[in-house]
């Protein structure tokens, strides 16, 4: 069975100001999260879904979906707030998205196969989609959910422009998480690299940590696990309108009640998105000399 290649995309893009999922950076006009998908598709993915907010529905389809269909099986579905488990509403003050664990969760009628999850406005490289798109396909189940997330270097993901979030990941002798800690504000501060934390304080890094950056390979039984995580995030958290349902937040949770087990798999890609308005120049940048190194056509889907 062939792997399915789920896309969250629909973030607001506070940072960047616009609807950065859908800013042209190929020569062609493609956007990034499209060289995601020429990837999935080279390496044996059968189908994407995409995650959206209803109103980019029609934007998405005419900006990617007309020329992707018909090369892949393609579905929508939609992120909204009110899509919460009984007996939870949505508190009037929330306008922000649930989180990265809600978008996963809202794509469970269109899953129903072992699947990748990635972010619409990063780049991967095409050895990291050959990686996880072979494990979806070896893996078994055991006892446990079998999982796995695709590691990158730290320094090889920041942007020149301003501070990210990256999931630091700790791992044993075997290669398998045994946790993940959402790190917010990591920056290149000359020649080191910092993060701040909550109370606003830096604090060093080596920049060669392995982070995760929502490259995640899951079977359907993470569904399961997600309900159950939502409803107790709701139940502690759900009244405040800027807390958020993060799937690596889940994830640790669930290898610490012995719910999951996650293969880490690394990757030496060069891993870039579009995090600031200023980071588009290297995004395009970074695209043509993949296409002049032939990673890439000048024209993907021609």
């Amino acid at each position: 069975m062939n792997p399915t290649l789920l896309v969250m995309a629909a973030g607001m893009g506070n940072r960047y100001g616009g609807l950065k999922q859908l800013d042209p950076v190929g020569p062609g006009g493609e956007v990034l999260v499209e060289y995601s998908i020429y990837d999935a598709i080279r390496a044996g993915f059968g189908k994407i879904v995409l995650v959206l907010r209803p109103e980019i529905e029609v934007a998405f389809r005419d900006a990617i979906g007309k020329r992707i269909e018909g090369r892949i099986a393609v579905e929508y579905v939609f992120q909204k707030l009110d899509l919460l488990p009984v007996p939870f509403n949505v508190p009037a003050e929330r306008k922000k998205p649930w989180g990265t664990g809600h978008a996963i969760l809202v794509a469970e009628e269109a899953v129903n196969e072992p699947f990748a999850v990635i972010n619409a406005d990063n780049f991967y490289g095409t050895s990291s989609f050959h990686l996880l798109g072979g494990y979806l396909k070896r893996a078994k189940v055991s006892g446990v959910s079998d999982y796995a997330v695709v590691g990158f270097v730290l320094r090889h993901t920041l942007s020149s422009f301003g501070g990210v979030s990256r999931a630091v990941c700790q791992c044993d002798e075997e290669g398998f998480l045994q946790s993940v800690m959402e790190l917010t504000h990591i920056e290149q501060a000359g020649d080191r690299v910092q993060y701040t934390d909550e109370d606003s304080k830096s604090i060093p890094l080596t920049g060669d940590e392995i982070v995760s950056r929502n490259m995640w390979g899951f079977a359907p039984s993470i569904f399961t696990h997600l309900r159950r995580e939502l409803g107790e995030f709701l139940e502690e958290r759900g009244h405040d309108e800027k807390c958020e349902f993060l799937i690596p937040t889940v994830v640790s949770n669930l290898i610490a009640k012995g719910y999951a087990r996650v293969k880490v798999l690394p990757s030496r890609e060069q891993g870039f998105g579009i995090t600031y308005p200023e980071d588009k120049t290297f995004v395009i940048k970074s695209i043509r000399e993949l296409i002049s190194r032939g990673i890439y056509p000048e024209r993907l889907w021609l």
